[in-house]
């Protein structure tokens, strides 16, 4: 009989230790309840509670990771657009995520995505393809005053896809390519702009000396030439210049003959001692 008492005893023990005991992980806060009130909290260990009083109600410490899922949002320049998101947030105080808020992970799902719809709506299509950064440093500013009563922080919030109606894809996709078009024509002006400078230069140096305009367009016919085209048209103005150059080389070899050669080229005769007979005044005068 007391064999059997004793064995009761030691599993009721047994029984009541098991129900006493938990173990808080190392990322984890036990809110202890008791009787309906907050009496402490457990640090990360072996812990007892009094079974059937005691509750021990175990808050993570880590980080969180919400997705908010993808909402329309309209824009300020009304372009309606769908936006998720991505959430960031860790409980700071324990008693205040057990006590101020029945579930946590909810409030922040629903206040983080009222919040994504107004910072959004404020700003322009483009201001919110163009400044990303300062939309998702906007979002937890607004939370973390609404947050901090429940003991939760807010940490960033991301903007993870942007999704843009068909028409205002194409519309972006032709301004875009307007803004390269503008781009090439404005370059192509320089560039024009610089060339006329350096005629204006070249036609300055013509001008002084003719004769560069004339090599000028031998140098364009010798690269014409490399094309291996079967037919030149030469200017009218070349051909003047062709046969003014002519005329000058054969003035220049005229001028550098003996007179004889010269005379042989042109059909003179020579004056000969016969012809030219001095007057007896001195005056000479040539035989008929």
């Amino acid at each position: 009989m007391n064999v059997s008492v004793a064995v009761i005893l030691v599993v009721v023990v047994v029984l009541i230790v098991m129900s006493s005991a938990r173990v808080v992980e190392q990322y984890q806060r036990g809110v202890l309840f008791r009787l309906g009130r907050v009496i402490g909290v457990r640090q990360p260990g072996f812990t007892l509670i009094v079974p059937f009083i005691d509750r021990l109600h175990k808050v993570s410490l880590r980080i969180m990771t919400m997705p908010i899922q993808s909402q329309g949002i309209i824009t300020k320049d009304n372009v309606s657009v769908d936006i998720s998101a991505v959430a960031y947030y860790r409980v700071m105080d324990p008693v205040k995520a057990v006590v101020a808020i029945e579930n946590v992970e909810s409030a922040i799902n629903q206040i983080a995505q009222t919040t994504l719809r107004k910072v959004v709506g404020q700003h322009a299509l483009d201001d919110i393809l163009a400044e990303t950064d300062r939309i998702n440093a906007r979002i937890p500013e607004i939370l973390d005053p609404l947050t901090v009563d429940w003991g939760v922080v807010v940490s960033p919030v991301e903007l993870k896809d942007i999704q843009l109606p068909d028409t205002m894809k194409r519309a972006m996709a032709r301004q875009a390519e307007a803004e390269r078009e503008k781009r090439a024509k404005i370059i192509a002006a320089e560039g024009e702009l610089l060339a006329v400078d350096a005629l204006s230069q070249a036609a300055e140096i013509m001008q002084k000396h003719p004769v560069t305009l004339q090599l000028r367009t031998l140098q364009t016919l010798a690269e014409i030439a490399v094309d291996k085209n079967s037919t030149v048209v030469f200017p009218a103005p070349l051909m003047t210049t062709i046969q003014e150059l002519g005329s000058f080389f054969a003035r220049e070899a005229n001028a550098g003959l003996p007179m004889s050669a010269a005379g042989r080229m042109t059909g003179a005769k020579e004056p000969s001692n016969a012809d030219h007979v001095r007057s007896p005044g001195g005056d000479a005068h040539t035989d008929a």
